[in-house]
């Protein structure tokens, strides 16, 4: 798509009120491939005046007719897929494959998820001598990030306009193109001019100025739990409410019995998948001693069918990272966990063989990691892998639970009993059993550091709601 050079605000494409722009960078020939309006705290104040205009109509809309424009913005999405696909694999680098599935695919269910939410979800509901009301919290500040760009909006603005709320979205400044693209949708769908607002810029600026303006009545970010801890100070400051999706360090739990090809094969696939940029991904392996050492040359041999390669190429399967500064900080990890005295198992710290230009990493294994390593404790948001042994089920509850994250993770069990068992004992918001696949009506957030508030599903459409009773 041809980038917008102004932000769209009130129905149309403004000028923004600054000359500054953000060159859009393919990561895999590292080429600049567009430019972005660098939104100022001006272009954020009108966004949020045009939200707050448009929002007492739109809270007003019944559910049913907000159903129909979350419909038409679903079939609007779906008839650009393939449009999505290549947007996300230029400015990203994911394997066109991978965007057209994940990229494209998950937004767009998610969107059509919403759709039939509106329509049936219990906005009003009897209890005892009461009437008690669901409604839109308000002006809505979405902040989202960039590994995968669009389901991370779908995933905040369609509940928002599904609950009644006008949104002001500002998506990461590396992945803005595929965030202009789903304004168009969002403008060919009919939703009301000034329900849906975006404001392209960089997040200590735009984003920063979106967080604090007490225009907005409650902050949903996704992103780092650093960057998280600066959001929530500054809406708690205001008194308003916050949703945060934050980082993890999740388990992947493999129990005596449990089938270990298909558990390690399975995990490697989860922790490479999108270069590793997940905020979910299993990038803990934790496998009984008895059985380590078949586990790690599993792995080393699942890890060589990863080779980087050009994500327009249908055959590849792990592309660049997003920009340099992510690709010097993975490979800075790496040599971490070699200092740390882990074994490097596959990858290292140097750029694959025949892509010295473009953002990208060996996809690595390490074994040998115990608990307290930092390539254990900290994310590294990059196709990195740590492989842990325990003794008893005791222990792989105490590692797998000994980080602040808590977001999610997997259990592998010969039966499902046994599994669903450990995963109780385990404190995140996510759990796969065997193999389990991802369902996008089910809440998905984290405990401890990875965040507060639920995604997705009835849950997520509840954090843009408040109650109200009414006594009788």
């Amino acid at each position: 798509m041809k980038p917008h050079d102004g932000m769209y605000i009130d129905g149309d494409w403004r000028p923004p009120a600054g000359t500054d722009t953000i060159p859009v960078v393919n990561p895999a020939d590292e080429q600049a491939i567009g430019h972005v309006p660098a939104g100022t705290a001006q272009d954020v104040a009108a966004a949020v005046t045009a939200a707050r205009a448009a929002f007492p109509g739109w809270a007003a809309t019944p559910p049913a007719e907000r159903a129909v424009r979350l419909a038409a913005l679903r079939d609007a999405l779906a008839a650009r897929r393939e449009e999505i696909a290549e947007t996300v694999t230029a400015e990203l680098g994911a394997p066109l494959a991978f965007s057209r599935k994940v990229h494209a695919g998950l937004p767009i269910a998610v969107a059509g998820t919403y759709a039939e939410l509106a329509a049936s979800y219990t906005f009003e509901e009897r209890i005892g001598t009461s009437t008690v009301l669901h409604e839109p919290v308000g002006v809505v500040g979405a902040i989202t990030p960039w590994n995968y760009p669009l389901h991370q909006i779908v995933a905040k603005v369609a509940p928002a306009l599904a609950a009644g709320c006008a949104a002001v979205l500002k998506p990461a400044e590396d992945t803005p193109l595929v965030a202009q693209l789903f304004a168009e949708a969002v403008h060919e769908a009919g939703v009301p001019a000034g329900v849906f607002n975006l404001v392209t810029g960089v997040g200590p600026v735009a984003g920063e100025a979106l967080a604090r303006h007490p225009g907005v009545d409650l902050v949903s970010f996704t992103g780092s739990t650093a960057v998280g801890r600066r959001v929530g100070a500054a809406a708690g400051a205001a008194v308003k409410r916050v949703a945060l999706e934050l980082g993890g360090k999740s388990a992947n739990v493999i129990l005596p019995g449990a089938d270990l090809a298909r558990a390690v094969n399975v995990g490697v696939a989860n922790v490479f998948a999108n270069s590793g940029q997940a905020c979910n991904a299993w990038s803990r392996m934790l496998v009984d001693a008895d059985r380590y050492e078949e586990a790690v040359e599993l792995a080393r041999t699942a890890a060589a069918k990863y080779v980087p390669g050009d994500p327009a190429d249908p055959a590849t399967r792990v592309g660049p990272l997003v920009n340099a500064r992510q690709r010097d900080r993975v490979r800075g990890w790496i040599e971490r966990g070699t200092a740390e005295g882990a074994r490097l198992v596959a990858g290292g710290p140097d750029a694959p063989e025949g892509r010295e230009s473009g953002y990208y990493v060996r996809p690595t294994v390490f074994a040998d990691v115990t608990p307290g390593m930092a390539i254990a404790q900290e994310e590294i948001f990059g196709p990195v892998l740590a492989i842990l042994s325990y003794g008893t089920e005791d222990e792989a509850v105490r590692i797998a639970n000994g980080t602040v994250y808590g977001l999610a993770g997997a259990v592998w069990a010969a039966d499902e009993d046994t599994a669903v068992a450990f995963a109780r004992r385990l404190e995140a918001g996510q759990v796969d059993i065997n193999g389990g696949r991802f369902n996008p009506l089910a809440p998905f957030g984290g405990y401890k550091q990875s965040g507060v508030g639920r995604e997705l599903g009835p849950h997520g459409l509840a954090e843009y709601l408040q109650t109200k009773s009414l006594q009788f």
